[in-house]
């Protein structure tokens, strides 16, 4: 297992010009981790290719990998030319995950205002064709390509693995994200043993959550079923975080864990909590 931060996790510093993101990779260091994932808000590098050259060479003279090139990403467009201009979008952000030197890459796959099922399968298909052309074109720098388990349309487990398996690439995979399950009312242990089997990556995410009928107030989301849910420490929320990481550690994955935190404390002493707690747990398990 190789633990690290997702720069997301500090996208606050950054928003409030208290980091940039050479300074965000810096503090990750800090923390004694093995990996760094970037996800690029408040910092495009698709406009500015030389910074993605520094982010390359600060994470390598810090002794860290960068496990993941994670972006934003909508096929369900509303005409084909805008379709195939979001398809050549994302092919430019390959290039730009191999200019990092990654071999991993996420790109989301739609959002929609119709959630259901039953769009969902007319629309498989189109979201399949769009991710197997990304994941071809990945696959001439060995970059493996995939989607998480979040933005509603594509967050159950079983519709993760329906389109992997439509897209059916051996480069096509999932970063899997725990906590996120919680958004389309999935029990996290259960879905992450359904899920493992095709994680190219896991993402370590905790929410609090509360009944429907219980509104918290300021600061809550609402599930597909209308629970409320709000970002957590990690070891803090309502995510069986000790089971997940016993499922993770007995499963024999040995690949990158990656801190997310999108909490209302603190980011950084947010994500430094969440990281001790992962490896109290993880040694517990």
């Amino acid at each position: 297992m190789k633990l690290g931060v997702s720069t997301y996790s500090l996208y606050r510093a950054l928003q409030s010009g208290e980091m940039d993101i050479l300074g965000v990779i810096d503090w990750v260091a800090d923390q004694g981790v093995e990996h760094v994932e970037i996800v690029p808000l408040g910092f495009p590098l698709e406009s500015q290719p030389e910074l993605a050259d520094s982010i390359r060479e600060k994470a390598q003279s810090r002794e860290l990998d960068i496990s993941n090139y994670a972006i934003g990403a909508n096929f369900l467009t509303d005409s084909e030319e805008a379709y195939a201009q979001e398809i050549a979008r994302v092919k430019k952000e390959v290039d730009t995950a191999a200019r990092l030197g990654v071999k991993r890459m996420r790109h989301d796959v739609a959002r929609s205002q119709d959630n259901s099922i039953g769009h969902f399968n007319r629309e498989l298909e189109r979201m399949a064709a769009a991710c197997r052309e990304i994941a071809d074109y990945a696959a001439q720098y060995d970059i493996v390509t995939s989607v998480e388990n979040h933005g509603f349309f594509v967050q159950a487990s079983d519709r993760v693995q329906a389109l992997i398996h439509a897209v059916n690439r051996s480069n096509f995979r999932t970063t899997l994200d725990i906590g996120n399950f919680l958004c389309a009312d999935e029990d996290p242990v259960a879905a992450v043993k359904n899920n493992l089997p095709y994680a190219s990556m896991v993402h370590i995410k905790d929410f609090y959550r509360r009944p429907s009928y219980l509104n918290p107030g300021e600061g809550w989301f609402r599930s597909t079923s209308g629970s409320y849910l709000r970002g957590a420490i990690v070891g803090h929320g309502d995510v069986d975080i000790r089971e997940v990481l016993r499922t993770v550690k007995q499963s024999g994955y040995d690949g990158y864990l990656s801190l997310e935190f999108e909490g209302m404390e603190e980011c950084k002493n947010g994500t430094k909590i969440g990281l001790a707690n992962i490896r109290r747990i993880w040694n517990e398990v």
